[in-house]
């Protein structure tokens, strides 16, 4: 063992003298104005600049490099330096321009990234297009294979997946989502800051081993590293957010910094339910790096965020029915919710550049949430005849009631939970061959309590509790004579640590096959992980892609990926639907199949780029769920299997020149048999998805633009009575569809740079936009609220509809 450490000492040692230097710097055009995506080469080595035209290279000592830079819409420079070992040499460049740019959002081609079928987008996009939760998952929603039918919500399921499937990284770091949340508007603001981000990517399916263990997606975000001072603000009716980046003179330190707040009684009040609602969801988010030579880089990111929830409902009316049968629910609710959502959130990350082939990153993180979730609300209906006369007084009122009944619900429920991570990442890199390996150590303690019931009375008689084997009720004809009890009880107190140990390896190579090139990549994923009261459990996930770019005259690249995914239990998966945790609940298990074909051709003299993708997935040890809006509540038990399958199309390019713009189209079915008793949709069967997300400006009026983002969804099974047997109830919601457009005005950017003395010159952005959320006003459902007659027994499902159509103002800054 000793000889082994010495070994290990000498090699670090001897790596560690390794002759290097790093030119970094800014490189501008001709109107002094940051150039991104300008390609820095020497030899095998190169880089690119950032959005801020910032770039970083390492290059050999005592050696005179001819660095290369080179642009698609500026003139190649050439230069000739020789720096000393470790020295780190700032070298700032005018690019001359070759032809007139046009601006706004560039495609780029990213060869990496295209084979191993990761999409990517631009942060730019994100901070323009309007949605009624603005960011990343807003953009998301509109690739193909990316499902969601609540636009109060982040939450999003891919490929027949559910919310909590789906891996989440922010600068290498995995993050987390909060426990209790059960409804769209409670969520406030996801973890993802867009004023921050420099890149978004994004797999939907068969990714690496590298990534963690999750059945369904990864979206992998970096935030950026400023260069110099610059802030932002971003202003809106539905809240605001600022930013600051900072750096030092010689770059060794940077900072970035958003705060955000975020108001969504905009468009909770736009609801058919009539409310005193005060929400204030809050975060602060820093990005602090520190470089003090060229081995060795430190950062850390932190976040804390405060989302308070006090919604006190008042009145609600909902029409539905028929045409020549109208029915009305009329609702007067008594009571409160009160939720707290406070989450802490600390990463340090360290990386040891050894040389230029080997580099070692340490990672240590904390995350720590507590969340409440009080209420009592008392909702007393009317179920009736809706007045259809035009010409009439009372036209929309319910003149002719059918049934009278209350719902009074009440929870105290109270969790904290502590996620600490420790993890060492490895990249070795050798001719064509690269090798990344990791291991990782996590534990997690949960401290929960659960204390919700409800007590539904129909016309004067109290439901009893649909799953206890009680005495038959069928008053008013006949006495009940058995006990009373709550239509639903849930009591539970937990608490529960769970020890987790993970690791992979993985090598990627990049060859030849006659004038073919091959690209291929093997890994290997393990997770151990223990439950407190439960026994050692272990997975082990193989994974593959391999992608091939024949040598012919279209562009076109062909690709297929899969292996074995494993989603070891969290902590939601462990507890059932009565609130306990059953500690042995197995990892669910996928087998992935992802054929993928990119296609890049020229469409009116213009870049365009179609990516299709066919996939199945057959899973077992499967935990089934049931999904009410986005609370999902799990059996805890692995008594099903399952399968999804589709086809995912996405046309993306320059249908308006300098602008990118995306068409996409998404078949699903999934379903899954639970105890053997046949299969039937999952809860996230959405069969067909359309997605276009449009920019556009007026030719004459450049400055002047619009973005359109349009979803359309068929609906999800679902909306079926509490505790009902899915098996019976086959329902689904209807299809949801929604458009948001939004306009703006440039007064100036980067392609609009004003001349020296002019009061726009000291805004590299300003914009004042009008958005229109819900342009044509469709009535979108979530769920259903049942009633029931108890004089007909029947029972109605009433839709619960989202927000309607509304207008907000939005206005940029950047300095």
């Amino acid at each position: 063992m000793k000889t082994k450490f010495t070994l290990l000492f000498l090699i670090v040692t001897f790596f560690s003298f390794a002759q290097t230097a790093r030119i970094k710097g800014i490189v501008l055009d001709e109107n002094n104005q940051p150039v991104e995506n300008v390609n820095i080469s020497f030899q095998g080595n190169q880089t690119a600049t950032n959005a801020n035209g910032f770039y970083i290279l390492t290059i050999p000592s005592n050696v005179k490099s001819n660095l290369k830079f080179s642009h698609l819409s500026l003139k190649t420079a050439v230069i000739s330096i020789e720096l000393k070992p470790n020295e780190d040499y700032e070298f700032n460049i005018v690019l001359k321009n070759n032809v007139e740019q046009i601006g706004e959002v560039v495609i780029t081609n990213n060869r990496r990234k295209r084979v191993e079928g990761v999409t990517t987008i631009s942060p730019r996009t994100v901070r323009l297009i309007p949605g009624a939760n603005a960011g990343v998952e807003n953009i998301l929603k509109t690739l193909p294979g990316v499902y969601s039918n609540n636009e109060l919500s982040t939450q999003y399921a891919v490929r027949g997946g559910n919310y909590d499937e789906n891996l989440v990284y922010v600068n290498e770091i995995e993050v987390y989502r909060p426990f209790l949340v059960r409804s769209g508007q409670q969520e406030g603001l996801s973890f993802t800051n867009t004023d921050l981000v420099q890149n978004i990517d994004f797999s939907a399916g068969g990714f690496q081993a590298k990534y963690g263990d999750k059945l369904s997606s990864v979206l992998d975000i970096t935030y950026r590293r400023p260069t110099k001072f610059g802030a932002s603000l971003e202003a809106s009716y539905l809240g605001g957010s600022l930013a600051v980046e900072t750096a030092s003179k010689d770059q060794k330190w940077t900072s970035i910094t958003g705060f955000r707040y975020r108001d969504n009684s905009l468009l909770v009040n736009s609801q058919e339910t009539e409310t005193n609602f005060r929400p204030r969801f809050m975060d602060i988010q820093s990005y602090v790096t520190f470089t003090p030579s060229t081995k060795w880089q430190f950062s850390f990111l932190g976040n804390v965020s405060q989302n308070k929830y006090d919604y006190r409902p008042l009145t609600k009316q909902t029409n539905f029915g028929t045409l020549n049968e109208p029915i009305a629910l009329l609702v007067f609710y008594e009571g409160q919710e009160k939720d707290r959502y406070n989450t802490l959130f600390g990463a340090f990350k360290t990386t040891y550049t050894v040389n230029d082939n080997f580099n070692l990153k340490f990672i240590f993180s904390g995350y720590h949430t507590t969340e409440q979730e009080y209420f009592d609300i008392l909702a007393q209906y009317r179920l009736g005849e809706v007045d259809s006369n035009l010409g009439s007084d009372t036209f929309g009122d319910v003149n002719f009631s059918q049934a009278i009944g209350s719902q009074l619900t009440h929870a105290r429920n109270d969790l904290d939970a502590v996620i600490t991570n420790t993890e060492i990442k490895g990249f070795h890199k050798k001719n064509d061959n690269q090798i990344e390996w990791g291991l990782k150590y996590t534990r997690e303690s949960i401290r929960d309590r659960l204390r919700e019931w409800e007590v539904i009375d129909s016309a004067g008689f109290s439901l009893n509790n649909p799953i206890l084997d009680l005495p038959a009720n069928d008053q008013p004809y006949n006495p009940y004579v058995g006990p009373l009890v709550p239509y639903s009880n849930v009591r539970a107190i937990n608490y529960v640590n769970i020890n987790r140990v993970s690791g992979y390896a993985q090598w990627n190579r990049r060859s030849k096959w006659g004038n073919h090139d091959v690209f291929t990549n093997i890994g290997i994923r393990g997770h151990q992980w223990q439950v407190t009261g439960g026994k050692s459990q272990m997975t082990i996930s193989p994974r593959a892609q391999f992608a091939l770019k024949p040598d012919w005259d279209i562009d076109m690249l062909f690709r297929i990926s899969g292996g074995l995914y494993h989603q070891p239990p969290f902590y939601r998966e462990l507890r059932d639907s009565l609130g306990m945790v059953r500690p042995n609940v197995k990892a669910q298990q996928s087998v992935h199949m992802v054929l993928g074909n990119d296609f890049s051709f020229k469409m009116w003299e213009r870049p365009f780029k179609l990516v299709s993708e066919l996939y199945y997935k057959s899973l077992t040890d499967v935990n089934p769920y049931t999904l009410d809006n986005v609370r999902i509540r799990y059996e805890a038990e692995n008594n099903a299997k399952a399968y999804a399958q589709g086809l995912d199309l996405r046309l993306n390019g320059e249908f308006v020149p300098g602008t990118e713009s995306w068409l996409s189209f998404g078949y699903l079915k999934t379903e899954e048999n639970i105890d053997n008793k046949g299969f039937i949709a999952r809860p996230t069967d959405q069969r067909l998805k359309f997605g276009i997300l449009f920019q556009d400006y007026i030719p004459n009026i450049p400055a002047c633009k619009m973005y359109l983002n349009l979803v359309y969804n068929t609906g999800l099974p679902g909306g079926s009575p509490s505790y009902a047997d899915p098996y019976d109830y086959q329902l689904r919601l209807r299809d949801y569809r929604r458009a948001d457009l939004g306009f703006s005005y440039v007064f100036t950017d980067r392609a609009r740079a004003k001349e020296e003395g002019h009061w726009l010159k000291k805004f590299k952005d300003l914009s004042l936009g009008l958005e229109i959320f819900n342009l044509f006003n469709n009535q979108n459902a979530i769920t259903n609220t049942w009633v029931r007659d108890v004089y007909t027994k029947s029972q109605y499902g009433v839709p619960n509809y989202l927000t309607t159509r509304v207008f907000s103002f939005k206005l940029n800054v950047k300095l």
